[in-house]
């Protein structure tokens, strides 16, 4: 019977020290995961939700200004005529 006792005794001992050591890790890790995500209470999103599209890139104005000045050659040059310049300037610019 004595080594039944020691048996039982040492598998508790055990058990709870890994309950104890488990539960320690579970809350070490909600910890860093809420400091990373800025926690904001029970209403926060699950850690699994899709990040919002990245903003689309703005448009580099020296781009703009070289085809502007392309569509002016060709105005002059007679390849376009007012209202078509007009239109890709629009569509350019708008």
């Amino acid at each position: 019977m004595p080594g039944l006792i020691r048996g039982v005794a040492r598998t508790a001992v055990v058990a709870g020290t890994a309950t104890a050591v488990s539960n320690r890790v579970s809350r070490r890790q909600q910890g860093r995961w809420a400091a990373q995500q800025g926690y904001e209470g029970p209403s926060q999103q699950p850690a699994y939700a899709t990040a919002p599209p990245p903003a689309a890139p703005v448009p580099d104005m020296t781009s703009k200004i070289e085809q502007l000045k392309q569509l002016g050659e060709l105005k002059a040059q007679g390849v376009l005529t007012e209202a078509e310049f007009e239109e890709q300037k629009r569509m350019l610019l708008g």
